[in-house]
């Protein structure tokens, strides 16, 4: 049988390599925001046995311009101990005449480090290919065998803005004798629709025809835009560990006890760090000051090794080396709190700036990161292991507001991870500004951040203070700064606020009127462009609530009093709220400023009322305050 799929495999690639592909075929509609196309993209599974699974890759993409570069590059991730074959590329000009051809043997090997230093069993094959000529287009095939059959791939149009596609097709050829469930999860904006047909137990899903997702502004990610099918099946090999996965607590018991319960392992240093830590206090206390000893004593670096990449290592490991990825750091914060008494749970996540979160009716093996979660009388205690910086029980923008896999040796139990409210996200500024006569001014400043617009400042805690200044300094262009100084930054890792002192002086920052001077009620603020859509096609997602509260208080030159000073101002939108106070305040002004901004996924027909929104802020921030001489 294995025969006979290799001769179907070749003779189907034969049959398309038999083509040529002129960019002039491309239909007009496809070439529209796209900088490359897809114009073949066909799979073939086929499951033998629980450890025996075949695919079988063939690829044509267009590029139509430098930027689609990135998307026909020709590469094989793979890992040790699979089988690679019938590897074969050809490069066609915008004619379809072959230019260049390609065997196993052009590429390189190398590791799969994209994240640097690390260990991994991890490998990527790569062919090295500088184009002269736009457009082109590579055509790329290729057969490899895994043991694994736990990891079954989604099959979607494509994961990339500037990319169309003309025809991606999937087969699925199941002669295991073990049940394969699959599930079609619909574009929610009907972007497009796979086509699934079924024929003597082999499954065929399509797609056609799919136009390219223009990079617009504020655009969701093209997973939660575009159709995907998901596959399982019930029963898998990974690495010789065969389990079953009929549901999620099925699953997570073989998890717990193949993959995590081997490594769950303490050591008597581990024993003795622990007690010299002398524990004392509630819960929480305690939990923080093993979490702050871990940060103190390790670093993140990336491990791709054991179990198909998926097992930590081991706490003693990462106790003597000082290092670790998610999984061993996870594991070593976990067996010091195991010693301390204090139960944890292994847990995984769909990291990124845009929630992903699993399905609840569907398992199977995903997730790209781990985190901790502590549960006690006053709520779960979140810890992120990988961050030296980071603090106590807190999850940043990447992991908050989904779900995640709690691994437990009952099984695994899927729950929410914490959402933050726009107030627990709050940029608190507290300016001081000395109006000068030659229309520069002089600033103090208060800064302090917490919740989401805490870890947008976090890198600063890894600056030196020269850096620190200086990247400021770029977030604070708004000002024509002709000095700048920050001082006592803290990252307060105890309460998640992130906080610093500016000191500056700024250059024309007022405009004279005869013997008034005319200057901006709000000296720090966003300056970004924002344009309408008139043929907006998609929704717009806004990733973050927060909340910006200004106080700025002027001083004004000698012998001069306050003219004119603006309305006060309030809007009111379901993207959020904006107000804009002014009080005369002794020889001064004093400006209050609050804007608050509310996260969601909004429809593109909503996309110009907000922009609407953004605009009138920034014309109220740029009111003018009028003095004059007296």
């Amino acid at each position: 049988m294995i025969k006979i799929l290799c001769t179907v495999a070749l003779s189907v690639a034969s049959f398309y390599c038999a083509q040529n592909f002129p960019a002039s075929t491309i239909p007009e509609n496809l070439k529209k925001n796209a900088d490359a196309v897809i114009r073949k993209d066909l799979t073939t599974i086929q499951i033998n046995k629980i450890d025996d699974i075949k695919y079988q890759l063939y690829t044509v993409k267009t590029v139509l311009n430098k930027d689609g570069d990135s998307d026909a590059q020709v590469y094989i991730p793979y890992q040790k101990g699979n089988s690679i074959s019938e590897v074969k590329v050809n490069i066609y000009d915008e004619s379809g005449k072959k230019i260049k051809s390609y065997s196993k043997s052009d590429f390189g090997d190398f590791a799969n480090n994209n994240q640097g230093t690390f260990y991994s069993d991890n490998r990527v094959m790569a062919l090295s290919y500088t184009p002269t000529q736009y457009p082109y287009t590579v055509e790329f095939s290729y057969q490899i065998d895994d043991e694994n059959t736990v990891f079954l791939p989604d099959f979607t149009p494509f994961t990339t803005t500037k990319v169309s596609l003309e025809e991606a097709q999937m087969k699925i050829i199941n002669k295991s004798g073990i049940e394969l469930k699959s599930k079609i999860y619909p574009s929610p904006y009907n972007y497009t629709a796979v086509t699934e047909n079924e024929n003597a137990g082999e499954k065929t899903y399509t797609y056609k025809n799919v136009p390219a997702i223009d990079d617009a502004f504020l655009l969701p990610q093209p997973v939660k835009i575009l159709p995907k099918v998901s596959f399982a099946l019930t029963k898998f090999n990974l690495e010789g560990k065969q389990g079953t996965l009929k549901d999620w607590k099925d699953f997570g018991t073989w998890y717990y006890k193949n993959i995590l319960e081997p490594v769950f392992v303490s050591t008597p240093a581990i024993k003795a760090e622990v007690a010299s830590l002398n524990l004392q206090g509630t819960t929480e206390e305690k939990v923080k000051k093993i979490y702050q000893y871990m940060q103190s004593k390790t670093r993140y670096i990336f491990v791709a090794l054991g179990i198909g990449g998926w097992q930590p290592m081991l706490p003693d490991e990462v106790q003597k080396k000082g290092y670790g990825d998610c999984k061993g750091l996870s594991t070593y914060m976990k067996t010091l709190l195991d010693e301390a008494g204090i139960p944890s749970y292994y847990c995984k996540i769909n990291s990124g700036s845009s929630p992903v979160s699993f399905d609840k009716d569907f398992p199977k093996m995903g997730g790209n990161h781990i985190i901790l979660m502590i549960p006690t009388e006053k709520g779960n205690i979140w810890l992120e292991n990988t961050s030296q910086q980071i603090a106590f029980n807190h999850l940043s923008y990447s992991t908050t507001d989904r779900n995640v896999l709690v691994v437990k040796k009952d099984g695994i139990e899927v729950i929410d991870t914490p959402s933050y409210l726009a107030e627990q996200s709050k940029e608190k500024q507290i300016l001081t500004v000395k109006i000068n006569e030659d229309n520069s001014i002089l600033g103090e400043g208060n800064f302090s951040y917490t919740g989401l617009q805490y870890d947008n400042n976090l890198i600063l805690a890894t600056l030196s203070p020269k850096e620190r200044t200086e990247a400021v300094k770029n977030m604070l262009d708004v000002l024509h700064f002709e000095k700048i100084e920050l001082k006592n930054f803290l990252n307060d890792k105890d309460n998640a606020v992130a906080k610093y002192d500016l000191d500056f002086k700024a250059n024309n920052y007022s405009k004279n009127a005869g013997s008034s001077m005319i200057f901006r009620a709000v000296p720090i603020y966003s300056d970004n462009v924002y344009k309408k859509e008139d043929s907006r096609e998609l929704p717009f997602e806004l990733r973050q609530s927060f909340e910006d509260e200004y106080e700025i208080n002027f001083t004004l030159p000698q012998n001069y009093k306050v003219d004119e000073l603006p309305e006060n101002v309030l809007l009111n939108s379901e993207f959020g709220t904006y107000k804009l106070n002014f009080v005369k305040s002794g020889e001064g002004v004093k400006v209050s400023r609050t804007m608050r901004i509310n996260k969601g996924l909004y429809p593109k027909e909503k996309y110009n009322d907000y922009i609407n929104f953004r605009k009138k802020t920034i014309n109220i921030d740029n009111s003018k305050i009028l003095i004059s001489k007296i």
